[in-house]
């Protein structure tokens, strides 16, 4: 089952689509939004003015104001996604986490498709670039929350004036306003009990991926089963 939603923003239309079923989802809002927190390294999609794709890979702040959801980061200058970032200032952010395959044949019913575990977030929104003054916050900002270290020395507050001027004239910073959220947070909820404690043993003697969705199953297995 897949829904398509249209969503217009300043008399565009921006289209996405995201594999969607009731049993994938989280029971709470905060949730989606702890799981962007918890997972801030994104793909960032647009599409120029040739209406053609184009994406790039960032680091981002979250912040919630006034109920809605904010994200700031920067890109180089003269990239071709920020030049399309510039054209056409709808995007959309996806947010991921591990992933990994699950074999039908770990199922009670052996007879039944192949799958693969995984969560996502699609957050699409409007973006806006920002000027200097901002861009040097935003800096701040990512150095202070990635280096988790007050005295790190490579906090910009702790860099040389000269070489951060030098290095903000190569790049911009933004801010995107999220408009819609979609996510799945697929982890085998519409299977039976014993095939899903089948499916965790399995993925425990896999990859580190598959160990990782493995105990999200076993964090989750209490909220999937209490309620059938």
């Amino acid at each position: 089952m897949k829904r398509t939603g249209l969503v217009r923003l300043e008399g565009l239309f921006y289209i996405y689509s995201m594999y969607n079923v009731p049993y994938f989802k989280a029971a709470e809002q905060k949730q989606v939004i702890a799981f962007m927190k918890h997972h801030p390294f994104i793909i960032l999609c647009g599409v120029d003015e040739h209406n053609k794709p184009v994406a790039t890979h960032v680091p981002v702040l979250i912040e919630e104001r006034n109920e809605k959801i904010f994200l700031q980061a920067h890109v180089m200058k003269k990239q071709e996604h920020t030049n399309a970032f510039q054209h056409n200032r709808q995007v959309l952010a996806i947010f991921y986490g591990p992933h990994t395959y699950v074999s039908a044949s770990w199922y009670e019913n052996k007879q039944t498709a192949s799958t693969w575990n995984y969560q996502a977030v699609h957050a699409g929104g409007i973006l806006k670039f920002m000027d200097e003054e901002k861009l040097h916050e935003v800096l701040t900002k990512l150095t202070e929350q990635f280096e988790a270290n007050p005295h790190s020395p490579a906090l910009v507050q702790q860099m040389d004036e000269n070489y951060v001027e030098k290095m903000m004239q190569a790049i911009v910073a933004f801010e995107i306003e999220i408009t819609s959220v979609q996510h799945v947070f697929k982890l085998s909820q519409n299977r039976d009990e014993k095939t899903y404690h089948n499916i965790i043993g399995h993925l425990n003697e896999q990859d580190a991926d598959a160990k990782t969705i493995a105990d999200l199953m076993k964090e989750n297995a209490a909220n999937v089963f209490n309620q059938k």
